[in-house]
């Protein structure tokens, strides 16, 4: 039986509030950015986050083909928890009730990390969402915050229209952009 701890998880991993960013080794380069200028970039780290979080809502675990256009937005080590832990509870007969929605969106205030394209803080809303296991029972815990403060990582991908894909995300650092 799982704990709320891991329902907590669960629910984090499912709309995109992964904890699994990795920083770059610092003795990697860092990418000469394609965009023109730093508008450029944000609007389409906006653009490639909206994408991923409408594929999210759009996920149903009892059909695996959904966790397609989920994938398609994400790289690296996000890509692939995605695509252990989508296989998994689509196994264990999970399912995801309601939407998460973005409240807010903006330059996160740390900046860009080593290695990433662009950064970006927002308020998540998953107040409406919640993950059952397959008797049923919620997997959500009482305690979870209904916006989560974020902070994405993007990195360039020319397989994407907008040109970004998520690397990491996770909660936000520094100054918060929306309160819990």
């Amino acid at each position: 039986m799982m704990t709320r701890w891991t329902g907590t998880l669960l629910l984090a991993l499912v709309t995109g509030a992964l904890l699994t960013g990795c920083a770059p080794d610092a003795s990697e380069p860092t990418p000469t950015p394609s965009f023109s200028s730093d508008e450029e970039a944000f609007a389409a780290a906006e653009a490639t986050y909206r994408a991923y979080v409408d594929a999210l809502n759009q996920v149903d675990l009892s059909d695996p083909a959904t966790f397609e256009p989920v994938y398609a937005w994400t790289t690296g080590d996000l890509n692939a928890s995605d695509r252990t832990n989508y296989s998994r509870w689509h196994a264990e007969g999970y399912r995801i009730l309601g939407d998460a929605s973005i409240l807010s969106l903006s330059p996160a205030p740390a900046g860009v990390s080593p290695g990433a394209a662009v950064s970006l803080a927002t308020c998540y809303d998953v107040s409406g969402v919640d993950v059952l296991d397959a008797s049923g029972a919620s997997l959500v815990d009482e305690s979870r915050p209904d916006v989560q403060s974020l902070e994405i990582q993007f990195v360039e991908d020319t397989e994407t229209t907008t040109g970004l894909a998520i690397e990491s995300i996770g909660p936000a650092t520094g100054e918060t952009p929306c309160s819990n």
